[in-house]
């Protein structure tokens, strides 16, 4: 499953109590399409399943459904605030090609 660097959990934590909803997850998924096959999808959720795999990060609750959680093996999600290079961004060891904007991969 998908592990959070630690400043991409306290991003996240920021983001959740911004919002007042200290009470939710953030939810990774992979869905098929973008250029490469595959892209991400990263949201704010309130709904879980029985097959969701839950881990916590501190304060922060990550939710993956099981289909995508088998693609994210070995990944790591990371939150850099820079000039040319801020959000997040998910490392993959998975991904064999990802596309030239780099949002989705295969």
């Amino acid at each position: 499953m998908i592990t959070l660097t630690d400043s991409a959990a306290a991003k996240v934590k920021e983001l959740l109590q911004a919002e007042g909803a200290t009470d939710l997850a953030l939810r990774v998924a992979v869905r098929p399409g973008g250029c490469s096959g595959f892209s991400y999808e990263m949201f704010f959720d309130g709904d879980f399943t029985q097959d969701d795999q839950t881990i916590n990060f501190g304060d922060v609750k990550v939710v993956v459904d099981q289909a995508s959680s088998q693609l994210l093996v070995g990944a790591s999600l990371d939150y850099q605030d820079g000039l040319t290079d801020a959000g997040f961004k998910i490392n993959n060891p998975n991904a064999t090609r990802t596309c030239g904007c780099g949002n989705s991969f295969s």
